[in-house]
């Protein structure tokens, strides 16, 4: 076997009471492998069953006994047959004993490799652990488990346990299985074993680690607390997003016939003058620009060297704070994890009580790090205290990466809590929507949560794995539709939908579904006539003389100033915009009102007031719009425009009063009795 590759050996219950779970177990299984034909091309895989009619194993006739157990694929490298075998698993017809699995299973690897790539081979055990274990001839069922324990490390082999246990049938005995759970806690105690629990499809593609990734750490050293306190520290990455492999270029070229053809399209660039388009540009009078303004600023990669800002390679404490001050939507990146140097029994206790002693106070620490010499940049993060819970298992820290003040971006919107009681939610919404939250919690009582990140898989990676094995053996195969249990993933559960229809329904009916207010429905080139623009209440949109598109508008213009007025309040791209929209529709009614001859302006006028107004509103600018609709009554009795002034009481606008708008001084018998007011100060 090739350095540094795994041999794995897939121990798989295939009895009747796995059958119902058997698809799955064959999707997963089949994923591993096909990633492994990906991503570790040269690893070794096998498949034991037990629970089978049949047995088939080297033990079974060396030593006898190992009865129900079948080596169906030998260790071999990865190759599509071992897919298909996953694919097609057979159904077993008796109870599988998952001890005589291992001990198959442990044989073989020990006879094909010895005492040799240790860490290197792993056990993966799925089944249900429902059926008894059968006695030892000598010693209780612990001791023999304890003493196949104790090989297993002493081979250096790792072993993961998959306990498939949903919703248990009637013929399930609670005793064996209480058993079964105490023989495979002894595995997880004396060796590198995984043990999990999993209740449903969608956690058991999960819980099959498919792509197994050797840690490499990102920072070695000291944990600078002070300049006379380090604490010697490694640092790995935690999390890290997994993307779709690299395509490659491949070429066609090579003889079939040459096995030893790589295919690989190598790709050079040649660059050439503009004034000679024949003559190649040689790297040394090639050099980089940077725009500034109008220029185009040469920069030599010796300048670019020396302007780049070269830190010393180091993490050190800056201060700490409390918790809260750290908020969730700060993080960053990747999420690393801090370990005590593996043997450094002083730096396992610092970290240790560094970490609890911040864990008790609810305190996080602030770092600066620079994880390699010459790194051109350093990093800002927070230091959160993980304790853990395991006697096996060290205290570490979680490190996230905190943002600069050029990373945060600023989004502007008013708050909830100043809109008007009538837009606030009441107390039958507010029920409404509780149980609707309620019908859709991820960890009702008694369940375990679904859709934990430990647990979910890639939706789309996962499909993609399988269109790629469909392709090799079928060229021309179209792409599958996703698989049911992976779209759960993406989707609610249909049946609870349905269990709760009744639920969704009275929260859809306690929120009224209105209008955008600022969203104008489709207009054509034909005006309103002045019947129907008498007739129209002061609340009912204009008449446009274009259909509205969704150009952004930066003026408004003479043609459409309602459009115009409404497309630039709602552009979200810089606060600035409402600014400008409120300040430009003012100067656009006074212009109009001033320039009317007879009022042939009055009711266009009108139709841009009613629409700041709106606008005022929505954006919590209420003193905006009463400040000038004031100032305009002034203006027009000034100028003996009183007929606008009888026009705006006829149409009933006024002043926008706190019901309307929190953020308004005036109240509804101010606004009530500005028309009558202004109208007096224009008689």
């Amino acid at each position: 076997m090739a350095r540094n590759k795994e041999a794995l050996l897939l121990l798989l219950d295939v009895g009747p009471s796995m059958h119902p779970v058997l698809p799955e177990v064959e999707k997963v299984c089949s994923m591993l492998v096909q990633k492994k034909l990906i991503y570790n091309k040269y690893d070794e895989v096998g498949i034991v069953l037990f629970g089978t009619e049949d047995t088939d194993n080297e033990l079974t006739t060396e030593v006898g006994g190992y009865q129900h157990v079948v080596v169906s694929k030998n260790s071999k490298v990865v190759d599509g047959d071992i897919v298909e075998a996953l694919q097609q698993l057979p159904r077993g017809t008796t109870d599988g004993d998952f001890l005589d699995a291992v001990i198959v299973a442990m044989d073989m690897l020990i006879k094909k490799f010895g005492d040799t790539n240790k860490g290197k081979k792993r056990l993966c055990l799925i089944t249900n652990a429902q059926c008894p274990i059968k006695d030892p001839y000598e010693g209780s069922k612990e001791e023999q488990v304890t003493t196949i324990a104790k090989q297993m490390t002493a081979h250096g082999m790792k072993m993961e346990s998959i306990i498939v246990r949903g919703k248990l049938s009637q013929d399930a005995n609670k005793e064996i299985m209480d058993e079964n759970d105490r023989l495979l806690n002894i595995f997880s105690k004396e060796t590198q074993t995984r043990l999990l629990y999993v209740e449903d499809p969608i956690s058991l593609f999960g819980a099959l680690k498919t792509r197994n990734i050797t840690p490499v750490t990102v920072f070695r050293g000291d944990l600078e607390l002070s300049p006379k306190l380090r604490i010697k520290v490694m640092v790995y990455k935690k999390t890290q997003e997994e993307k779709f492999p690299t395509l490659k270029k491949f070429s066609d070229k090579a003889p079939q016939t040459d096995k030893f053809a790589t295919h690989e399209v190598k790709v050079d660039y040649e660059y050439k003058s503009s004034a000679d388009p024949d003559k190649v540009v040689p790297p040394d009078q090639r050099i980089k620009g940077y725009r500034y303004g109008p220029q185009i600023i040469p920069i030599s990669s010796a300048e670019w060297d020396a302007v780049k800002f070269k830190p010393e390679k180091g993490v050190k404490l800056l201060g700490f704070t409390d918790s809260s001050n750290i908020l969730r939507h700060q993080y960053m990146k990747d999420v690393y994890v801090f370990i005590a140097e593996p043997g450094n029994t002083k730096a396992v206790l610092a970290v240790s009580a560094l970490s609890r002693a911040m864990k008790e106070m609810n305190k996080v620490a602030i770092l600066r790090c620079v994880w390699r010499q010459g790194q051109a940049n350093v990093v800002i993060g927070v230091l959160t205290p993980n304790v853990s819970d395991r006697e096996n298992l060290p205290d570490s820290f979680y490190f996230n990466i905190l943002p600069f003040a050029e990373d945060v971006r600023e989004f502007q919107f008013p708050s909830f809590s100043s809109f008007p009681a009538s837009c606030q939610p009441n107390e039958q919404q507010l029920e409404s929507a509780a149980n609707f939250i309620k019908m859709l919690d991820l960890a009702p009582d008694g369940k375990q949560e679904v859709l934990l990140p430990d647990f979910t898989p890639n939706p789309v990676l996962a499909r993609f794995y399988h269109y790629l094995d469909l392709k090799s053996k079928h060229p021309d195969a179209s792409v599958p539709p996703l698989d049911y249990t992976l779209r759960k993933i993406t989707e609610p559960e249909t049946d609870l939908v349905l269990q709760n229809q009744s639920v969704i329904d009275s929260y859809r009916r306690s929120f009224e579904m209105q209008g955008n207010p600022l969203k104008k429905p489709r207009r054509f080139l034909r005006g309103k006539t002045s019947d129907e623009e008498g007739k129209e209440n002061i609340t009912a949109p204009p008449a446009n003389l274009i259909e509205y598109t969704s150009i952004k508008v930066e003026k408004i213009g003479d043609l459409t100033p309602v459009q115009d007025f409404e497309a630039m309040i709602s552009r979200r791209d810089s606060p600035d915009w409402v600014v400008k929209a409120i300040k430009d529709m003012k100067d656009k009614i006074f212009d109009m009102v001033e320039d009317s001859h007879e009022g042939d302006n009055y009711p266009k006028a009108l139709d841009c007031l009613v629409a700041l107004r709106k606008g005022c509103i929505l954006e919590q600018e209420p003193k905006q719009f009463n400040d000038f609709l004031k100032h305009l009554c002034n203006f027009c009795q000034e100028k003996n425009l009183q007929s606008f002034c009888e026009h705006l009481a006829a149409k009933g606008l006024t002043l926008i009063p706190k019901t309307e708008a929190i953020d308004s001084d005036v109240s509804d018998e101010e606004a009530r009795s500005f028309l009558v007011k202004s109208e007096s100060k224009c008689d």
